[in-house]
């Protein structure tokens, strides 16, 4: 979309304008909007309009989204903004080193998960009775297969 008129700038965008320009469906805007992520007005005629700054806070959280940061984290952290403001570069880097200390944890959590396949793979056994990868943290393993009396 092109702007021409200096007056378009400041005019509210429909959903079916945002969910283009963001590059997500509306029913994810609709989704966005009832867990409080995002916001919109409604025109005369009772459709929603968003002011332009939900294009930056959608951005935001597709690229929380694709990290893995759960919605309710996301939301948290959108919700620490003071009202309606548009997230800065000042606070995404607030919200990403946050996050990037989880995001270390699952890559080191999947890195051992890795480590643990490849010995599982020479084995091959995949039982019950020793695989540490079908089955975490089996602390009563040692006294033997089958079920134990506690």
């Amino acid at each position: 979309m092109t702007i021409t008129n200096p007056e378009d700038v400041r005019r509210p965008l429909t959903v079916g304008e945002v969910a283009s320009r963001a590059g997500v469906a509306v029913s994810a805007l609709h989704f966005y909007e009832s867990k409080g992520l995002i916001r919109s007005m409604r025109s005369s005629g009772g459709q929603r309009r968003y002011g332009r700054e939900v294009l930056r806070r959608v951005a935001v959280i597709k690229v929380a989204q694709r990290i893995g940061i759960p919605l309710a984290e996301i939301g948290a952290a959108l919700a620490a903004l003071p009202e309606g403001r548009t997230p800065t570069a000042g606070d995404w880097a607030r919200m990403s080193k946050r996050w990037r200390a989880e995001l270390d944890e699952r890559i080191a959590q999947l890195t051992r998960l890795r480590d643990q396949l490849d010995g599982c793979i020479g084995c091959g056994c995949l039982s019950l009775e020793h695989c540490r990868l079908r089955n975490p943290m089996d602390e009563l393993a040692e006294q033997g297969s089958g079920p134990q009396l506690l």
